[in-house]
């Protein structure tokens, strides 16, 4: 398979929390009482710029905020990675994008993610729309290449226990959360990587989650130059202990994070 490196565009990790985020409302752990920045994670969404365009991977409960604190002020496209609420929640918000646009956003989904967002946001799909509400040119995909202006993206197929979710890989970057499996065959296209992010959930064993464990098998398997692990629970640790478990190019993600690649 031929893989095209894109070189030259930013990724900023806009959240790198689990569905409950971190810290977890009223739990009193370590971990969510710390005071450090590296320990306050928001629902899992990626930023990815190059050649002036901005897209945005998974639109979650905090889109809003994390659109408001990286003053994002120009949004090109939406990529969803599946239909669970922590990855689709905040779709809504990107009405105030239409309105300085005055376009719709394109936004980039299977099947399945397109049902959802018709059950859950019915009004973005009215034949007669209400006044400001939000505005998308919905494109199916599947597993095949696809591109957004002139940036080439390969879907990569994994597994969330049972329900089929997709990473993306973008140049000699790769992105896959809400997974704990990957076919060999989907494994061929992580070749060859500058940076890859997987999430890592905790410790312990999950049913549709990667654990830390898990996720450094993977990395040791597909052996990219660095991997950043994200969509991180409170039960993993604290961001400056588990940092000092973790192999000499493997780092815990955190919000903000900003990667030049």
């Amino acid at each position: 398979m031929e893989i095209i490196i894109t070189n030259n565009f930013k990724i900023t990790f806009l959240g790198t929390g689990t569905s409950q985020g971190v810290p977890v409302i009223a739990c009193e752990c370590r971990t969510c009482i710390s005071k450090h920045a590296e320990d306050k994670r928001l629902r899992s969404s990626i930023l990815v710029e190059k050649d002036g365009l901005c897209i945005i991977i998974d639109t979650g409960p905090d889109f809003r905020e994390q659109m408001m604190r990286e003053n994002v002020k120009k949004l090109d496209a939406v990529v969803f990675t599946h239909e669970h609420r922590d990855h689709i929640a905040g779709l809504d918000d990107i009405r105030a994008y239409n309105f300085i646009a005055k376009k719709p956003v394109e936004v980039y989904g299977e099947e399945r993610v397109f049902r959802v967002l018709q059950h859950e946001f019915p009004y973005i799909f009215s034949v007669k729309k209400y006044p400001g509400v939000p505005e998308i040119n919905f494109h199916l995909i599947n597993e095949d290449p696809f591109t957004i202006g002139k940036m080439k993206i390969l879907p990569v197929r994994a597994m969330h226990y049972k329900l089929p979710v997709l990473g993306y890989r973008i140049g000699g970057f790769a992105y896959i959360t809400d997974a704990n499996q990957i076919s060999d065959e989907e494994k061929e296209k992580l070749k060859d990587l500058k940076v890859f992010s997987v999430c890592a959930l905790r410790k312990k064993q999950h049913i549709s989650h990667y654990t830390l464990n898990g996720a450094l098998r993977l990395i040791s398997e597909i052996k990219p130059q660095t991997s950043y692990l994200t969509h991180i629970s409170h039960q993993l640790g604290l961001y400056n202990e588990i940092q000092k478990e973790l192999p000499e190019n493997v780092f815990l993600a955190f919000d903000r994070l900003k990667l030049e690649i």
